[in-house]
């Protein structure tokens, strides 16, 4: 029997609608602004009463911006992270749950470490690494003295000098390589294959399944819930990416929407044109929210469903 509390139920939407009205507010004072001209925007406070100037912001924002490339190479930015970060994590949980292999546990538990090192921690090194990806190789290219015998095949008289050089900067592989590596979901899928029951991997077994077989078969479709789920986290974590892309990006043909969105901030000397850069916040919002209203129902399934 379940009671009947209006009073309490009438605190609960009160409460739901004040939650709701202050993480949404911004979003409303974004769009509000990005119809405003010039001369309203800049009294204070603004008129919160929408103006007629969506349009007209909207498409020099778009174009002062150059937000069509910025919201492309964002878009694929957070979709090579998120594919990335899905396909090693499911595959690393894969052999640390059903391959029995020395220093498993402990290859597991340098994973989990990782969760304690913040990307600040560890930006230089891998900014180092993107910069050139064969520079850990140099040293054993010098030890082996691979110079002087490239130079004795070639024919020349004397040594050459050979720098090992693969820089990864202003391309896509650099924006999504270095953070295809997940602890987080390596931990979420693992504790996912250890309740599927071990009766499905035996009778797999008996029917002469390989483990990839079982793997693509019985546990890939088990799982596309929870990948729903990091599809729409990780997405959202990649597309937001501020730091990395800052880094490795110069070429302003690979710069991000974030990025993009930040140049437009009015600065100090500049004309205070928040209806520009609030009108760009709405288009670089776009994206992640298009991907969290179409993945809802599946990112709800996959954080609350227990039936395997």
């Amino acid at each position: 029997m379940v009671e009947k509390t209006p009073i309490l139920d009438t605190l609960t939407y009160a409460f739901l609608m004040l939650g709701i009205f202050i993480v949404g507010f911004p979003i409303i004072y974004s769009l509000i602004a990005a119809t405003q001209p010039l001369s309203e925007v800049s009294k204070v406070p603004m008129p919160l009463i929408p103006g007629d100037q969506f349009w007209v912001n909207m498409r020099e924002a778009w174009s002062r911006g150059n937000l069509g490339t910025q919201i492309f190479n964002s878009f694929v930015m957070a979709s090579g992270i998120t594919l990335g970060k899905i396909a090693v994590s499911m595959i690393g949980a894969f052999s640390i749950v059903y391959f029995d292999y020395r220093f498993r546990k402990i290859a597991f538990a340098s994973v989990f470490c990782t969760l304690m090192l913040p990307v600040e921690v560890r930006i230089l090194p891998t900014y180092e690494v993107a910069a050139n990806v064969l520079s850990p190789l140099q040293p054993v290219w010098d030890f082996l003295h691979m110079d002087g015998l490239i130079s004795w095949f070639a024919g020349h008289g004397h040594d050459m000098s050979i720098t090992l050089d693969w820089s990864l900067l202003d391309s896509y592989t650099g924006l999504i390589l270095p953070l295809v590596a997940s602890a987080t979901c390596t931990f979420l899928f693992r504790q996912f294959f250890l309740t599927v029951p071990e009766e499905l991997c035996e009778a797999a077994k008996i029917d002469g399944a390989t483990p990839m077989t079982f793997f693509r078969k019985i546990l890939f479709p088990l799982s596309k819930t929870n990948i729903a789920a990091l599809v729409v986290i990780e997405f959202v974590y990649g597309y937001n990416q501020y730091l990395w892309p800052l880094l490795v990006t110069t070429n302003p043909k690979m710069t991000t929407a974030v990025i993009g969105l930040q140049n437009l901030i009015p600065q100090a000397d500049d004309l205070p044109e928040w209806n520009i850069a609030l009108g760009a916040a709405v288009l670089v919002m776009l994206p992640p929210i298009l991907v969290v209203l179409f993945m809802q129902r599946w990112f709800v399934k996959g954080l609350i469903e227990k039936e395997k």
